[in-house]
């Protein structure tokens, strides 16, 4: 069943939703309404009287930006990494805080989870960003990765990261009491990877799908994956090749044409080896 989600926005939010999905709009819309947005599981109808609502399985996705209006959730501390679904590519953790004052920024440039955005958009965005949020952001190159695996599971790389992203984060600033990971295994397993680090930030709440509902969740995401597409824009530019992203067959014959060029020892300089594609190619 579709979710619907219904909202009064102000005019600059109504044209920032039609800015930023204009590809997406409808030549037909219904009686009174100022547009229409047929986006990727979500139709968004528009009204001159401010009312907007978001319709289909992913409406919390498009309307979560407009939705955070209780500053008792401010400030607050949010993570996510980018990268561990490609074969090809280092894993970006990034941490950010984002303090009450920033909330209108965020709602005004449409932060969300990354993979809702495009790459264009990520670009324009995440720069922004930057500027605007206290944030630490690390960068596990592939060549690096594959010697920590050899001790490491994913989880455990992942909660590493995501535990020294915070170390790093509470050098530049205290971290508010609202800590929120974008959970990727239970709470108890977390901690238990990052036992044995030097240190450990605790009393984080940890939630799926947090990137739609913590401003901060969401931001860092999206600083993450702008990282993750520099590194490969420098990668492609060194290697003079285009890398596919993602793991499928298409990546498998990527990395034969990568292999037949350079050699299987230099893969590992820009590739998780662990992964199947490794077998089947």
């Amino acid at each position: 069943m579709a979710n619907v989600i219904t909202l009064k926005l102000l005019p600059e939010q109504r044209q920032k939703l039609l800015h930023t999905f204009y590809e997406e709009r409808s030549d037909k819309i219904p009686a009174y309404a100022e547009f229409q947005l047929r986006c990727e599981n979500c139709v968004i109808t528009s009204y001159a009287s401010g009312k907007v609502v978001f319709q289909g399985s992913d409406a919390e996705v498009y309307a979560s930006p407009f939705m955070v209006q209780d500053s008792g959730m401010f400030p607050q501390a949010g993570s996510d990494e980018v990268g561990t679904g490609d074969y090809f590519g280092p894993v970006c953790v990034c941490a950010s805080v984002v303090r009450p004052e920033d909330a209108e920024s965020l709602r005004r440039l449409g932060v969300r989870d990354s993979k809702a955005l495009s790459d264009s958009e990520i670009r324009k965005t995440a720069p922004e960003l930057m500027k605007l949020l206290v944030h630490s952001l690390l960068i596990l190159p592939p060549a690096r990765y594959n010697l920590v695996h050899a001790d490491s599971n994913m989880n455990a790389i992942k909660s590493k990261l995501h535990n020294m992203a915070y170390v790093h984060l509470r050098e530049k600033t205290e971290l508010p009491s609202l800590i929120v990971i974008d959970q990727f295994t239970p709470e108890a397993g977390y901690y238990r990877y990052i036992a044995s680090e030097k240190q450990i930030v605790r009393g984080i709440h940890f939630e799926t799908k947090a990137e739609n509902k913590y401003p901060a969740v969401g931001a860092s995401s999206i600083i993450a994956r702008y990282a993750f597409l520099r590194y490969w824009d420098e990668m492609e530019k060194q290697y003079g090749m285009t890398f596919v992203k993602g793991a499928s067959a298409a990546v498998d014959q990527c990395a034969r044409d990568f292999v037949s060029r350079y050699g299987k020892e230099k893969l590992g300089s820009v590739a998780k080896l662990h992964y199947k594609n490794t077998e089947r190619i």
